[in-house]
């Protein structure tokens, strides 16, 4: 396991809202991060249906999007999100872990641009994508 797979790991176990989700890295390496969240019973948005909430999905791509623009090749040595739109295409099917990978593709002095999937073990039918912009701080 890599330098920097060890570090996120632990930056994301810091996070309360993380470990609460039971988010983990799956990978991380030049502006591309991969991190899932389990199935489970406290994350269902609707009894009925069992389906996991919107706000679950929304912050693991959210986290996983901040991982992306940390492990771009410039850098940076910190990251807070500025903008996030979220488009979802279906919901994410009862029982099963969501992933979400992101790429942070873009660098300014300034703003980092990521795009990123959320998908279930369906991954050629995305439960979600997402555009973002994030601060950069630091050196580059």
């Amino acid at each position: 396991m890599s330098d920097r797979l060890k570090q996120a790991r632990q930056f994301i176990q810091a996070l309360p809202h993380s470990v609460a989700l039971g988010m983990d890295v799956v990978d991380l390496k030049d502006g591309t991060a991969v991190v899932s969240m389990p199935y489970s019973e406290k994350l269902i948005g609707d009894p009925k249906t069992r389906v996991v909430h919107g706000g679950a999905v929304s912050a693991l791509m959210d986290t996983t999007s901040g991982a992306a623009v940390m492990s771009h090749p410039s850098n940076p040595s910190g990251t807070a999100t500025m903008d996030l739109r979220i488009e979802y295409l279906r919901a994410a099917k009862p029982g099963q872990t969501i992933t979400t990978r992101a790429t942070c593709y873009h660098v300014t002095r300034s703003v980092a641009f990521v795009r990123a999937t959320a998908s279930d073990e369906d991954s050629e039918n995305p439960v979600a994508t997402a555009t973002g912009t994030f601060t950069v701080e630091g050196k580059r």
